[in-house]
C-alpha cells in the first residue's frame, strides 16, 4: 500500500495555486459514453487552448526557472515534480529536469530513478511524449502524471493494452505493429533498472538507435507506464482528423475542438484516428 504523501501534497498546493493564479485549470464537457465498455474518453474545451500548450519552442522555457507556486517536492536531486499548470485533470504533476535536458534525448537511469521515486508513493498513468511530432509542447524534458487509485481503470484502453502485451501476433489493430510493450516484475516494478532496461529492449525492437551511435533516438515516441507494463508507440506526426495526439491518445484520452472531426472517432473508434499518427516499425524518420 503507497503512502500517496506526494498525493496529499499536491492536492494542497494546487489548492493554493489555483487560488494565487498559477495554476489554470481547463474546463472541459465530457462527451457521454459507457466508460466501462467504451475505450476511449471524449471531452471538448469550454475555452480556446492556450497557444503555450500548441506553439513548440523556441520560447521562454517555464521550467529555468519552474514556477516555485508549482512545485511539490524535489526528486533525488536531479528532478523536481511540479503541477501542470494548465491541467484537465486537478493533481495533474510534472516530473521535470532541474537543469537543461532535452526532450527529443534519450532517456537514462536517472530519469528513471526519479520516476519509481515517485512511483512508490503516488502512483497512476505516467505519459511521455519524446517530441513535437509524438505530440510535446515543451522541448525541456518532463514526464507526467495521472494519479489513480487502486478502484479506478488506470485508463480507457488499459485492456486493449493487456491484451496486445499478452496476445500481441493476434491482436487484429492497425497500430499494434508500431506498439512495443513489456510486463512489469510484479515483485521488482519499483525499481528504475527494471523500467530503464525495458526502455532500452523496446528502443532496439522499434529501431530507435542506440546512444553509443546516435545522438538522439532515430523516431518520435511515446511512452506509456502503469504498474502492469511499460510501451513505446512510434510516432510520424501529432494531428490527425483535427485531434492533436499525444501519449494520452494511445491511453484513450481525445481532446475535442472545433476542429476535430468527432464522426470519425464515434463512427470508427480510437484506432481509426490513431493509425494516422503512427510510424511503421521499420520507417527511419530522421
Amino acid at each position: 500500500m503507497r503512502s500517496e504523501l506526494i498525493w496529499s501534497k499536491a492536492l494542497e498546493i494546487n489548492r493554493l495555486a489555483i487560488d494565487s493564479g498559477a495554476v489554470i485549470p481547463l474546463e472541459t464537457n465530457k462527451y457521454i459514453t459507457d466508460y466501462n465498455n467504451s475505450d476511449y474518453e471524449l471531452r471538448f474545451l469550454k475555452s480556446p487552448l492556450p497557444k503555450y500548450l500548441i506553439e513548440y519552442g523556441p520560447k521562454a522555457n517555464p521550467f529555468i526557472p519552474w514556477d516555485s507556486r508549482l512545485e511539490i517536492e524535489t526528486i533525488n536531486d536531479s528532478h523536481i515534480l511540479i503541477l501542470n499548470k494548465y491541467p484537465v485533470q486537478i493533481g495533474h504533476m510534472l516530473l521535470i529536469t532541474n537543469g537543461w535536458m532535452p526532450q527529443n534525448g534519450w532517456l537514462n537511469v536517472v530519469d528513471f530513478e526519479a520516476i519509481s521515486k515517485v512511483d512508490n508513493d503516488t502512483s497512476g498513468l505516467w505519459f511521455f511524449n519524446s517530441s513535437k511530432e509524438a505530440g510535446a509542447s515543451q522541448p525541456h524534458r518532463h514526464f507526467q502524471l495521472l494519479r489513480r487509485n487502486n478502484s479506478e481503470i488506470i485508463c480507457p484502453r488499459y485492456n486493449w493494452f493487456n491484451s496486445l502485451l499478452f496476445d500481441h501476433k493476434n491482436i487484429k489493430s492497425d497500430i499494434s505493429s508500431s506498439i512495443a510493450i513489456r510486463a512489469r516484475d510484479k515483485k521488482n516494478n519499483t525499481k528504475a533498472d527494471e523500467l530503464f532496461n525495458a526502455y532500452k529492449s523496446m528502443c532496439s525492437d522499434m529501431e530507435l538507435g542506440d546512444e553509443n551511435n546516435h545522438k538522439k533516438p532515430l523516431k518520435p515516441y511515446n511512452l506509456l507506464i502503469t504498474k502492469d507494463w511499460i510501451a513505446l508507440v512510434l510516432r510520424f506526426t501529432d494531428k490527425s482528423y483535427g485531434f492533436s495526439i499525444n501519449a494520452l491518445g494511445f491511453a484513450g484520452y481525445f481532446l475535442g475542438t472545433k476542429s476535430s472531426n468527432i464522426d470519425i472517432l464515434t463512427k470508427y473508434g480510437p484506432d481509426k484516428i490513431l493509425k494516422q499518427v503512427v510510424a511503421p516499425a521499420d520507417s527511419i524518420l530522421f
